[in-house]
């Protein structure tokens, strides 16, 4: 199962390259059209935008997978393992809700959405707004899975080190992918 999980995540680190160079292409295209030939893609300034949609919400599960979102570690540095250990439950239990309530939203939202359609490549706007249920599902079941290991005991120490800001070297976190 953890090696599903695992190529999962390394699906999400290709597809947030792959339209990271795909913004670029499109945005230097359109740069080098408008400079020498006084005109553009249209389309590609409509995908690069949502393509920056879609890179910073699916970045957005990537970083907290890696606990790599801003804490308040000059707080949590002061705590022993089980002062942190309550802490990491108070700040999970916030984020489980937050990221509830930012589903639940895009939910009841995402009718709306998707009966509007983007001027230039009639994208139904579902697709651009609704990757919103995608990454508060995304972060709701990751925060979710660590409030039950928290609860049964199972957080490592390189985890509490994590939330505490104790990140590791950029030679640990290559051995790790």
């Amino acid at each position: 199962m953890k090696t599903l999980i695992d190529l999962f995540y390394r699906f999400l680190n290709i597809l947030l390259v792959l339209m990271l160079a795909g913004m670029a292409l499109m945005v230097f295209v359109n740069v080098v059209m408008r400079y020498a030939a006084n005109s553009g893609i249209d389309l590609s300034e409509e995908m690069s935008r949502y393509f920056f949609v879609w890179i910073t919400f699916v970045g957005a599960i990537v970083a907290h997978r890696e606990h790599l979102h801003l804490g308040v570690e000059t707080l949590v540095t002061h705590f022993g393992r089980k002062g942190r250990l309550v802490l990491m439950g108070i700040s999970n239990a916030i984020v489980l809700l937050c990221s509830g309530i930012f589903f639940w939203g895009t939910w009841v939202q995402l009718p709306i959405n998707a009966s509007m359609v983007a001027p230039v490549s009639g994208l139904s706007m579902g697709w651009v707004y609704g990757i919103g249920m995608f990454t508060g599902g995304g972060i709701f079941l990751i925060t979710l899975e660590r409030l039950v290991r928290l609860a049964l005991g199972r957080i490592t120490d390189e985890e509490i080190a994590a939330f505490a800001g104790e990140n590791l070297t950029l030679e640990q976190m290559a051995e790790r992918t």
